[in-house]
């Protein structure tokens, strides 16, 4: 039996935990709710999660978007972040939540928490737009976008 547990964290304390531990992102600015797992005492990881970042999926109210996971290392902290950030999700009366690997990653957390592919989107040509200029980030990564939602039970 696991001692891991899941509790609250506010946005301020996952913005730092995911500074200390992220291994490529910063925190995000904003989040509907965030979401950690401790082992007694001390917090293992995080998830924050938020409205969609694609402006398109922002469209569908009823979306929310995993920002964010990191964890210290702390073997299924992962999984259980993805699982009570679902659980969360559903119970605030959303009907979908997704979320992005990047290319490499395997995605097994999110398949242990009730989440499927649904697409693979190609490395992005930048951010910078004319409608919209923007500091090239330099993040050309492919991505898999994954989903889970209300009516898919794991």
């Amino acid at each position: 039996m696991s001692d891991l547990r899941v509790v609250p964290v506010d946005l301020a304390t996952a913005k730092a935990f995911v500074t200390a531990h992220h291994r490529h992102h910063e925190p995000p600015v904003g989040h509907k709710f965030s979401v950690g797992v401790a082992r007694g005492d001390q917090l293992v990881g995080v998830a924050i999660v938020g409205r969609p970042v694609s402006r398109v999926i922002q469209a569908e109210a009823r979306t929310l978007e995993v920002i964010r996971t990191a964890t210290d290392g702390t073997h299924n902290a992962n999984s259980m972040l993805y699982g009570a950030a679902r659980r969360a999700a559903f119970a605030l009366g959303y009907d979908c939540l997704i979320t992005y690997t990047q290319e490499g990653e395997t995605g097994a957390s999110l398949r242990a928490a009730g989440y499927r592919v649904i697409a693979q989107r190609p490395p992005r040509k930048g951010w910078d737009t004319p409608s919209r200029p923007r500091e090239d980030r330099g993040d050309y990564v492919a991505r898999t976008l994954w989903e889970t939602n209300e009516r898919e039970k794991p």
